[in-house]
């Protein structure tokens, strides 16, 4: 009674052998009636037909189904339920098996898309990938920006990852992209490593390896790094206070800066790594490859089954051209005769209208029905004077004062016919060509101030008498 305790309690606590271990009794009755006993077994239907299905998911159909049978407040106690179900009847879930890494063995690299990071370049969207690589031992990481899953853009991020390590892992492991294999079967199963990646991989005295098909957890490192690595990149850019960029070296600088920090807190195991890598070849590979191509009769060229205009002077001759991840430089000997935006993709054209526009003046009935005439519209100011002419002048003669119109902007700029379209457009008067021209800036060229030398006569005194001696001694030989 002292100690607090009542008789009942006391009594129970010294039929106890050990009182500082009272029985707990197992709590297998319910505190109140069950909510969901007579709809349970529709339930269990339901996540036995799709074991997916969240238990809220779940829930908010029996509510659409019995309408004021069940409560907010029952979302608890539902979850609960079938969580304990899940246990005792679900399916068998993925199994995650960690793995015993060396260090310096080998290195895993991935493309990630970047676009949902809201990039920009000057006010521009910027829709790029990353191509990111991984040490698996120390998480070591590093990233580039590129443009699609090509040859090119691993080439790229694979150099400069191991550039910036200054030395090289013993294996190079990567998914089943196209860059790397390519299919041997027309099942889709079997796929073996291209002949270009082997080389580079050769090149750098790394094993290539990949992944099973339809297994990307194999390359779980990276693949587990990539989303880390863009929430980092998300957090940097709120600290930075926007995601736009002036240019691409400056997105360039931000991305180093966000790698150099993630890497910081790795530098130890980092260590470990480089202590059993070799070193780096001496040779660094180009940015680019050559291909030799003939110019067709339409003044193309195809790369990569894209078609590319070139000037038409090339046609039926075979240019070397230089390919990179943004630009294609098209050579003729060693001149670069044009430079081209590098497009990716399986199929379509890249039409510059300067490169055509003078042959489709002299032949405007061509522009009808050619292939690539929605090319011929740069800017949608120019699809806006292309209507207004053929309203206005019907379609043969609007369609030979667009090509006109064109060949104006080629002579000129593009940005000033776009101006002076947008003035003569909203403005109240009849729209034409001689109005655009008439709204072009004057071209007026500076004269230029030459300075007039002032000639010394005495160098006239002087070439007289060397002649003059010269002659004396023909005469004296004579």
């Amino acid at each position: 009674m002292k100690a607090g305790v009542t008789r009942k309690t006391a009594g129970k606590y010294l039929k106890l052998g050990d009182p500082h271990d009272p029985p707990r009794v197992a709590h297998d009755w319910l505190t109140r009636p069950d909510g969901f006993a007579d709809v349970w077994p529709e339930v269990e239907g339901i996540l036995t037909g799709a074991p997916e299905l969240e238990a809220l998911s779940v829930f908010e159909l029996l509510v659409s189904r019995h309408p004021g049978r069940f409560r907010p407040g029952q979302l608890r106690t539902f979850q609960r339920r079938v969580r304990q179900w899940r246990a005792s009847h679900g399916p068998d879930r993925e199994i995650y098996f960690s793995q015993i890494t060396q260090p310096g063995q080998i290195m895993q690299t991935d493309w990630t898309r970047a676009g949902e990071l809201g990039i920009s370049i000057g006010g521009e969207p910027y829709a790029h990938l990353l191509c990111h690589s991984v040490l698996i031992h120390s998480n070591w990481e590093w990233a580039t920006r590129c443009s699609s899953e090509s040859l090119l853009a691993v080439r790229a991020g694979i150099q400069a990852a191991l550039s910036r390590l200054g030395r090289v892992p013993r294996i190079w492991q990567i998914d089943n992209s196209s860059a790397a294999t390519h299919q041997l079967r027309n099942d889709g199963g079997e796929r073996c490593f291209n002949n270009d990646f082997v080389a580079l991989a050769e090149h750098f005295g790394m094993e290539p390896r990949t992944i099973n098909v339809g297994c990307p957890n194999e390359n779980g490192d990276v693949e587990s790094l990539n989303g880390h690595l863009k929430r980092r990149i998300r957090q940097h850019l709120l600290v930075r206070g926007g995601s736009d960029f002036a240019s691409l070296e400056l997105y360039d600088a931000f991305l180093f800066e966000v790698l150099m920090t993630a890497n910081a807190s790795r530098a130890e195991k980092l260590a470990q790594e480089l202590a059993v890598m070799r070193e780096l070849p001496p040779t660094v590979l180009p940015d680019y490859q050559e291909y030799e191509v003939r110019v067709s009769w339409q003044s193309t060229i195809r790369i990569k089954e894209m078609a590319y205009s070139v000037p038409s002077r090339l046609i039926g001759q075979k240019v070397r051209t230089r390919i990179s991840e943004t630009r294609i430089e098209v050579y003729c000997g060693r001149d670069v005769v044009c430079t081209l935006p590098r497009r990716h993709g399986r199929a379509g054209a890249v039409i510059d209208f300067r490169h055509v526009i003078a042959e489709l003046v002299r032949k405007p009935g061509a522009f009808a029905g050619w292939r690539h005439r929605e090319s011929l519209f740069p800017a949608v100011i120019f699809r806006r004077a292309y209507d207004r002419l053929v309203e206005r002048l019907g379609q043969q003669r609007g369609e030979r004062d667009y090509l006109h119109l064109l060949k104006l902007a080629a002579d000129t700029s593009q940005v000033e016919v776009e101006e002076a379209l947008a003035q003569v457009l909203d403005a109240t008067g009849p729209f034409s060509l001689e109005a655009t021209r008439r709204a072009l800036p004057p071209r007026r060229f500076e004269p230029v101030d030459l300075a007039q030398p002032e000639p010394d006569l005495s160098d006239y005194d002087l070439l007289l008498e060397a002649m003059q001696e010269e002659e004396e001694a023909c005469h004296a030989c004579c």
